[in-house]
């Protein structure tokens, strides 16, 4: 058996014959016979036929994952449109006396490189946008059809880099999964594959060998096993079993509202720790993310992640989320989440001590720059701020107008910012207490009920010794949501959960009683809820808060 690693696009297993795609290279001669103005009328002629490809491949994106994800194909079609682009070309022709081929592989191949040498992660994802209009522009110049992905028989695609377009036309009925070489987590390949729900690993050395043989992707590991051994085949099929219930589940409740029998509506979220997550979030059909935990990127890091790092993370969420909320918590650093480049003392009682939002609003130049970045990426979809361990409006204050100093900033700078949700996290007591002037100030709470049930029994929950006085269903606990949850409307706020109470079915009915609007819980957990949601009638149920 041999292993390969690799990066995960998506969560899943694939099990199947692997089949090695490689594509085929067009020779194009570089001198011309005719003059350069009928080669940049060749060009032109191509470049509208391209175009009209362009457009078809948008249609069938948008019908299969959505408008938002679709817009790629706008962008190429924008792209072909680009004046520097097309002057390179043009200029290529004019002075070398080159075939439109060769100007069109050329340009395509030096601006390639260039947005391949930025420091920015999202531009350098550009850099296979911009191999793939160029290819298509010579395969129309060359006469040449797109070429075969698929054979007849389903397996796992291994090819050295997919396009966008490729990865669109891409049979899924055939289509077990695919490995790549090259690319990366933040391309729209990779946005495209988490859509469409294929699991898929990039950054995978392969050699011509592979071709023909058993293989067995695990996404969840980030490995391929390339003839696996009969056991692990047998363990990973079980795996496989089990993924395929969740989507038989899944597919019976997709584009269902989570409604109970007597008209009750909660939305169901997923939490997050990072990018990689999404495709799971995707995968079991939450509406939104309900929790991205953003203090995974530095605690992933080796020294503090800049601006530019944090932006490209967030953007990538948001737009494989197409337009789906996701609201982002602030950094929640300290307690039993260290990372030692923040030099942070040790403390007796770290539960109760400098961190989350403390932190922030001590050092600020670290809050701003994470501010920064979410706002940026609030211009390419639904996002939504929320602030950890709140225990006071000056707090929530202090931290909308630092918001509000980072976006006069951005907007000087000519950087485009969306509208964002604020909200908070409710996990103290004093927030609980102070819920009626908080809501005044915000447009949303959200429950964090591991902290509150640590804080509100004033037990550790790291704490093995006291396991048997923790009590998550605690009278006192639940009073606290209820009382939350009446604040919170008062002032024309939602409240929801995201805490684990909110995947603990035995309460689902009391919290919807309550009135809470909306339940985050992880990926896996989804799917149960809903079916669950589903299932109730609370008209017929007796009050029993």
């Amino acid at each position: 058996m041999q292993v390969s690693t690799g990066k995960s696009i998506l969560n899943g297993i694939a099990i199947g014959p692997l089949r090695i795609y490689k594509k085929a290279e067009s020779q194009t001669s570089q001198l011309s016979s005719l003059a350069p103005e009928q080669e940049w009328s060749r060009f032109e002629d191509a470049c509208g036929k391209a175009k009209e490809q362009l457009a078809g491949l948008y249609e069938k994106a948008l019908e299969e994952v959505g408008e938002d994800n679709a817009a790629i194909f706008e962008i190429h079609q924008m792209m072909l449109e680009d004046d520097d682009y097309l002057e390179a070309i043009k200029g290529i022709i004019d002075t070398q006396g080159a075939t439109a081929e060769y100007a069109t592989t050329a340009t395509g191949e030096n601006f390639s490189a260039a947005f391949a040498a930025m420091e920015d992660e999202y531009m350098r994802a550009r850099a296979a946008d911009v191999k793939d209009i160029s290819r298509r522009v010579v395969n129309v110049l060359t006469g040449q059809d797109e070429d075969e992905l698929m054979s007849d028989q389903p397996a796992i695609l291994v090819a050295d880099d997919l396009t966008p377009s490729e990865t669109v036309q891409l049979d899924k009925s055939k289509l077990l999964g695919f490995i790549t070489r090259y690319g990366s987590s933040n391309s729209h390949t990779a946005i495209l594959a988490r859509t469409m729900n294929i699991p898929a690993l990039i950054g995978v050395d392969f050699d011509d060998s592979w071709d023909g043989r058993l293989a067995v992707l695990d996404g969840y590991n980030h490995c391929v096993y390339i003839d696996p051994a009969p056991e692990l085949l047998t363990a990973m099929e079980e795996k496989r079993k089990g993924d395929l219930k969740q989507e038989a589940l899944l597919q019976g409740l997709k584009k269902k509202p989570n409604v109970t029998l007597d008209g009750k509506e909660i939305k169901v979220y997923a939490n997050i720790g990072n990018a990689g997550d999404v495709g799971l979030v995707l995968q079991n059909d939450a509406q939104g993310i309900g929790l991205f935990r953003s203090e995974f990127i530095y605690l992933d890091a080796e020294d503090f992640p800049s601006e530019d790092h944090q932006f490209a993370i967030y953007k990538r969420v948001v737009e494989t989320m197409a337009g789906k909320k996701v609201i982002i918590r602030t950094l929640d650093i300290g307690a039993d989440k260290q990372a030692g480049y923040f030099n942070l003392d040790k403390e007796e009682n770290p539960a109760l001590g400098y961190r989350a939002i403390r932190i922030c609003l001590t050092r600020r130049d670290i809050f701003k720059q994470q501010l920064r970045a979410i706002l940026r990426a609030s211009a390419f979809g639904t996002v939504s701020i929320m602030f950890p361990m709140i225990i006071s409006v000056r707090e929530v204050r202090d931290a909308k107008e630092l918001l509000e100093e980072c976006r006069a900033d951005l907007k000087e700078r000519g950087v485009a910012v969306g509208e964002v949700e604020i909200g908070i996290m409710v996990e103290t007591p004093a927030a609980v207490m102070m819920a009626d002037e908080l809501a005044e100030e915000v447009d949303f709470f959200s429950l964090g009920t591991n902290d509150l049930t640590q804080y509100t029994l004033a037990i550790d929950r790291q704490n093995p010794k006291l396991d048997n006085f923790y009590d998550s269903h605690h009278p006192a606990l639940l009073r606290m949501i209820k009382h939350t949850v009446e604040a919170g409307h008062r002032h024309g706020c939602w409240v929801g959960i995201c805490g684990e109470l909110g995947a603990d079915q035995t309460l689902t009915e009391t919290f919807l009683r309550m009135g809470l609007d909306e339940l985050s819980v992880s990926p896996s957990a989804v799917l149960p809820l809903r079916k669950l949601i589903r299932s109730l009638d609370l008209s017929k149920a007796p009050e029993s808060l």
